[in-house]
C-alpha cells in the first residue's frame, strides 16, 4: 500500500509538471499577453517576490485567522446541531427547512447584510465562513448518528443504557467515519467562505488581494494568490486527513 501511495504521489507531481510545461509552452508560442494569461514562470516570479518581500504574509495571516475562527465556530455549531437534531425528530422536522434555506441563499447576496450588521473587517468574514462550513458537518453528523445498527441499539436498550451512554459509547463511535467525512468537506468550504467574505467586506486577506490585483491589472499576482489559496487548502485538507487517520486508528486495528 505504501509503494502504491508513493507511486500515486509521484504520478500526481509528474502530471502537474507536465501541465505546467504545456502551459508555459502554449503561452509563449501563442504570444498571448500576460494580462490575459501569464505563463507559469511569470506567476512563480510574482509569487516569489510577494513572499520574499513580505508583501503576501499579512494577507496570508489574515485569511488564515479568519479561516480558523470561522471553521472552529461553524464546526462547533454544526456538530452540536447534528447531535441535537439526531436525537429529536420533532426538532429536525421543525428546524431543517430553515437550515436548508440558510444554505441555498447565495452567500454573496448575504454579504452586504453581514457588513451592515457586523461592519467591515474580520467579523463579517468569520460569520460567512462559519455559515458556509457548518452545514456539511451537521448533515453528516445527523445521518451518521441515525444509521447505527438497530441490533446494537436494541442491545444497549436491553442492557439499560441511558441515552447519554448510548450516544457516547455507541452512536458517536459508530458514526465517527461519517462525521469526519463531513469535517473534510467543511474544511474545504471554510476556505471558500473566507475568500468570498474578503471579496466584499475586507481590506486585508487573500480575497481582498485578488480584488486589488484585478484593479491593478496585475494578472500574475492574481494567479500567485490563487496558488497560495490552493496550497493553503491542500495543507488544511492533509492535516484533516492526518487527524482522521489518528482518530480512526483504534477502529482499524480492532477490525
Amino acid at each position: 500500500m505504501k509503494k502504491a501511495s508513493v507511486r500515486a504521489r509521484l504520478g500526481a507531481w509528474a502530471l502537474l509538471l507536465a501541465l505546467l510545461a504545456l502551459w508555459e509552452l502554449a503561452s509563449r508560442a501563442s504570444g498571448v499577453s500576460t494580462l490575459v494569461l501569464p505563463p507559469p514562470s511569470a506567476v512563480m516570479k510574482s509569487l516569489w517576490r510577494g513572499l520574499s518581500t513580505g508583501y503576501l504574509w499579512p494577507h496570508i495571516r489574515a485569511t488564515g485567522l479568519e479561516l480558523l475562527l470561522g471553521l472552529t465556530l461553524g464546526c462547533l455549531i454544526g456538530f452540536a446541531s447534528g447531535v441535537v437534531l439526531a436525537e429529536s425528530t420533532l426538532l429536525q422536522r421543525l428546524l431543517k427547512p430553515y437550515i436548508v434555506v440558510s444554505q441555498v441563499v447565495p452567500k454573496l447576496a448575504l454579504a452586504p447584510l453581514f457588513i451592515v450588521w457586523f461592519g467591515f473587517g474580520m467579523t463579517s468574514t468569520v460569520v460567512i465562513t462559519a455559515l458556509i462550513c457548518f452545514f456539511p458537518l451537521m448533515e453528516n453528523t445527523v445521518t451518521s448518528l441515525q444509521q447505527v445498527d438497530p441490533q446494537r441499539l436494541e442491545l444497549f436498550r436491553m442492557l439499560g443504557a441511558t441515552r447519554r451512554q448510548t450516544q457516547l459509547r455507541l452512536k458517536l463511535p459508530a458514526g465517527l467515519p461519517g462525521i469526519l467525512a463531513g469535517l473534510r468537506v467543511a474544511v474545504v468550504l471554510a476556505l471558500v467562505g473566507a475568500v468570498v467574505g474578503e471579496f466584499i467586506g475586507a481590506s486585508q486577506g487573500l480575497g481582498a488581494l485578488i480584488i486589488a490585483s484585478q484593479g491593478m491589472m496585475d494578472t500574475p499576482l492574481m494567479f500567485a494568490v490563487l496558488v497560495v489559496i490552493a496550497a493553503l487548502g491542500l495543507l488544511l485538507y492533509e492535516i484533516t486527513l492526518a487527524v482522521e487517520r489518528r482518530l480512526l486508528l483504534p477502529y482499524t486495528r480492532s477490525s
